[in-house]
């Protein structure tokens, strides 16, 4: 069966979807986007990611493509039409089609995009046995709490560290301090058993896993502190991991050439996982 992806008002076949050159997505990365996760055919933390991309366009004075009760439904349909019981559903909008001028153009009509597609198998193994990461100086712009597509940084940290035989690149910021990964959160457990990541400020994505881990964390009586922490700390810590929609609790084995718990996933990570599937399995049942 063929895809389908939504985009502007059709259902199409996932080959014949496409949107105009003029557009501002494409011309200056003049757009936000989603990604939520599909467990059993239920989409979890789906409010939190829709909240998240309401925050996102009035960050940047763009108004939803639709009411969000369409936007819904039109996901599900999304859903229903690509048969994806586990996997991701991707949205983005972006400013809309317009004469390529910098300011923001008037009475603009934005572009919305809906895909969904399957896991990636290799992210079960993943959290199985855990990944290697590497470190990156951070030159990202400073309003990373905005999801935009503007990625490009992004994107090479990625490229640094496939090429370096990692999973995940940590950005770096000039004072030595880990601010995220390019595509996750970043955890480390101290030698007295803190759960420690950064806070939520303009710095880092504010991740929708990331704060039901650690809501999942406190409830276990797991002590959390949200603070920056340096490469150093890192390197020495007990254990590692990520967190995203896309790699849930990843544990993080390596960074650089320094082996971490030993070069094996720590209990407290492993518990993690099993206290999330859990909070997973309970939205689940809600349904």
């Amino acid at each position: 069966m063929s895809r389908i992806a939504y985009v502007n008002g059709r259902y199409l076949p996932y080959r014949e979807a496409e949107v105009h050159i003029d557009d501002r997505g494409y011309q200056f990365s003049d757009g936000v986007y989603e990604v939520v996760g599909l467990v059993n055919g239920r989409l979890f933390d789906e409010e939190p990611h829709w909240d998240r991309l309401n925050r996102s366009l009035k960050e940047l004075s763009m108004p939803w493509p639709m009411s969000r009760a369409a936007f819904r439904l039109v996901v599900r349909e999304v859903i229903r039409r690509n048969r994806v019981k586990n996997g991701i559903v991707y949205v983005q909008v972006n400013r809309g089609i317009a004469v390529r001028d910098h300011p923001f153009p008037k009475n603009a009509v934005p572009t919305l995009v809906i895909t969904s597609r399957r896991s990636n198998p290799a992210a079960a193994a993943a959290q199985a046995k855990g990944v290697a990461v590497i470190s990156v100086p951070d030159i990202r712009w400073k309003r990373c709490d905005i999801k935009t597509i503007g990625l490009l940084p992004n994107v090479l940290a990625r490229q640094a560290a496939r090429e370096a035989g990692a999973v995940e690149a940590w950005m770096v910021s000039p004072d030595g301090l880990v601010t995220e990964g390019a595509a996750t959160n970043a955890w480390i457990v101290t030698e007295d058993n803190k759960l420690i990541t950064r806070g939520t400020d303009t710095s880092i994505l504010w991740g929708i896993t990331r704060g039901s881990v650690a809501a999942v964390a406190r409830k276990a009586g797991v002590k959390l502190v949200e603070r920056p922490f340096s490469l150093a700390e890192a390197k020495k810590a007990r254990e590692a991991f990520i967190t995203s929609t896309t790699s849930f609790v990843t544990p993080v084995v390596k960074i650089d050439r320094t082996k971490i718990g030993g070069g094996k996933p720590g209990p407290l990570t492993r518990k993690l996982q099993d206290w999330y599937r859990t909070y997973l399995a309970r939205q689940g049942a809600a349904a």
